[in-house]
């Protein structure tokens, strides 16, 4: 980093669940690395880490009700207070380091909550949701959102393939055993990733409709990130 004041590039990588975010963010810090600069990655929701992500916890296992019983903007509050609580952490990654990759950020929430609600409902919550993320809790906006694009069927399949996770002992949470809901989601992110300047889409499929390799997805999200980093 140039200098002490310097603040890190940061980038959010979002999709669907089963959609690779894990892999290749994780796989963007290394190739990142390797160029030279430094990076830090954090994953959203964090479970075990916060008050909040142990609630987001229970939620996904249905503690609270079905995903029709608990009113999304009440949901938002759990998934913008797990961010609130990991704010500092997040800051000083953002001092410490050139760049920050982020595995699910304020846009996850966006499409996630918002999927359950249609016209003028879905907009006023897309609004609430971006006035409590980053003027209320005051969360610093993303240089760059990545959509990695996938269907709600290869969702599903690549959901199941998942190992262990820290928050539920069922194969697929609320969320990712509904295929219907996951369609809506993606509904939603591809909305908002064709309205915003600051996001670019990738597709986790080729033309016909079959997962591209990871290698080739990664190329195309790192190309992006450079492009970015370079302009800032």
């Amino acid at each position: 980093m140039q200098d002490d004041t310097q603040v890190a590039t940061l980038v959010a990588v979002e999709g669907i669940d089963g959609s690779g975010k894990g892999t290749q963010t994780q796989l963007l810090q290394e190739r990142l690395r390797s160029d030279g600069l430094t990076v830090a990655r954090l994953q959203f929701p964090r479970y075990s880490e916060t008050n909040f992500g142990h609630a987001i916890g229970d939620f996904l296992n249905g503690r609270f009700g079905s995903l029709d019983q608990v009113h999304p903007q009440l949901a938002a509050v759990l998934y913008a207070g797990d961010r609130f609580e990991s704010r500092e952490l997040l800051l000083r990654h953002m001092q410490e380091n050139d760049i920050v990759i982020l595995d699910r950020y304020t846009g996850s929430n966006l499409a996630h909550q918002s999927a359950k609600l249609s016209g003028q409902e879905r907009t006023d919550l897309l609004k609430w949701i971006d006035l409590i993320e980053h003027e209320v809790f005051q969360l610093p906006r993303p240089a760059l959102n990545v959509l990695i694009d996938i269907s709600s069927d290869w969702s599903r399949e690549l959901v199941s393939r998942k190992g262990d996770r820290d928050y539920t002992e069922q194969e697929a949470d609320i969320q990712e055993a509904d295929t219907t809901y996951l369609a809506g989601v993606r509904e939603v992110y591809r909305e908002i990733a064709t309205t915003r300047p600051e996001w670019h889409v990738v597709s986790s499929l080729d033309s016909d409709q079959q997962l591209r390799p990871v290698e080739a997805i990664n190329d195309e999200i790192l190309a992006i990130i450079r492009e970015v980093h370079e302009a800032v």
